[in-house]
């Protein structure tokens, strides 16, 4: 194996270094996307039922805003619920955007990763065959052997860049889609927060079985 990298010339280890950065954010996306862990089902109801009894303090506002990223959002709204509603959509929204700002995090790095890995084994194959056509001024065509390492070099290069770029395009795709998603989850149970803060939608009944944020 080592034998085929190397002979795949020294593009190889810019490809190489892209790979195991594509892997590394690939798993802590998975990670840090779950989408329990950033919008929990129960959280918004919880709220809104802590509206509803009078429950909530400051204290409980600094346990939601800790809980998960849709926590800061609803908290933002929560210590602004008394300024009005225009104020508190403002400061959702801004909480909104670092959130976004945070799910989206190495997305960039992995999308240019999926750009220039294809481009550098298309490079590798240009070097490779810059050797193979200097060899056959060189030397000709008779020895085979001459032209094998501009050819493998060629074709290795090409093969490690796609292997690497493909899977992050799947990836970075696959991640814009569920931070869209999560988005969007987010952006509903603000609206639920602000139309029941202001009246416009009847707090939820309060349910025994729901875990509640302390």
């Amino acid at each position: 194996m080592f034998e085929l990298f190397q002979s795949g010339g020294f593009l190889m280890w810019p490809i190489l270094a892209c790979s195991v950065a594509a892997m590394a954010i690939v798993c802590e996306r998975l990670w840090t996307l779950n989408k329990r862990a950033v919008t929990p089902g129960s959280l918004g109801q919880q709220v809104q039922q802590m509206i509803a009894s009078r429950e909530l303090d400051p204290a409980k506002v600094v346990a939601i805003r800790e809980s998960s990223p849709l926590g800061r959002i609803l908290a933002a709204g929560l210590v602004n619920m008394k300024n009005g509603r225009e104020i508190m959509k403002e400061s959702i929204e801004e909480a909104g955007r670092h959130v976004v700002h945070d799910l989206e995090r190495y997305l960039n790095t992995l999308g240019t990763i999926a750009a220039i890995t294809p481009l550098l084994g298309l490079l590798g194959t240009v070097i490779g065959m810059i050797k193979v056509f200097a060899a056959i001024t060189s030397f000709g065509v008779g020895d085979p052997t001459v032209l094998a390492g501009g050819i493998s070099e060629a074709l290795i290069t090409t093969a490690a860049g796609l292997s690497v770029g493909i899977p992050s395009l799947m990836f970075y795709r696959y991640f814009r889609g569920r931070v869209n998603a999560l988005t969007v989850n987010m952006e509903q149970e603000a609206i639920r927060l602000v139309e029941v803060i202001h009246g416009d939608r009847p707090a939820p009944a309060p349910a025994a079985t729901l875990h509640r944020v302390s």
